[in-house]
C-alpha cells in the first residue's frame, strides 16, 4: 500500500454537519440542525452557482405561493450526513410541496437556503419550465446515496 493524496472523507461529512470552520464562523449557540427553505424562481432568473442568499429578484409570485417559499418539512430537514466509498452526501428528508398554487410565469429554478443562518443559499436545482394553475407542486428527492443523493461532496 502507497500514501496518496486526498482530503479525507470523515472531513466532506463533517462539513457537511458544521463542524469545521475554516474562516471567520458564525457562533453556535445550539447543536440543533438549522432549518431551511425552498424558493422558486422565474425561467428569467439568474440563479445559479454565484447566488450567495436568498433574494427575491426574480422569485415567482401568484396565488398561495408566499414570498421565500417553503420550509424543509422534514424533521430533521436533512437525512444525516454520510458517506460511502470518498464521497460525503445528504437530501432532504421529505419532498418539497408547494400546495395549491397558482404560478402563471414560467418557472424552472428552485434555491434551497439557510433561514437559521441568514438566508445563506445552500445550491440551485433547475427542472423543466413550466407554469402551475391551481395545482400541487412536488420536488421528489432523490435517493440519499453517493451517486444520487441531492449534495454530495466528492
Amino acid at each position: 500500500m502507497a500514501n496518496s493524496q486526498a482530503m479525507a472523507t470523515s472531513f466532506k461529512v463533517e462539513l457537511l454537519n458544521g463542524i469545521h470552520a475554516l474562516g471567520t464562523s458564525v457562533v453556535r449557540g445550539a447543536t440543533t440542525a438549522d432549518s431551511f427553505k425552498a424558493a422558486l424562481y422565474l425561467a428569467t432568473a439568474s440563479i445559479g452557482a454565484g447566488t450567495t442568499a436568498y433574494t427575491a429578484t426574480g422569485e415567482v409570485s401568484g396565488t398561495n405561493y408566499t414570498a421565500g417559499g417553503v420550509d424543509l418539512t422534514g424533521s430533521p430537514d436533512w437525512i444525516a450526513p454520510t458517506s460511502t466509498g470518498t464521497t460525503a452526501f445528504s437530501t432532504p428528508t421529505a419532498n418539497i410541496v408547494y400546495t395549491n398554487v397558482t404560478l402563471a410565469t414560467a418557472f424552472d429554478c428552485v434555491l434551497i437556503y439557510n433561514s437559521t443562518q441568514g438566508n445563506k443559499a445552500v445550491s440551485s436545482h433547475t427542472f423543466g419550465s413550466q407554469t402551475i394553475t391551481a395545482g400541487t407542486l412536488t420536488l421528489t428527492m432523490p435517493t440519499n446515496d453517493a451517486t444520487t443523493g441531492l449534495l454530495r461532496l466528492a
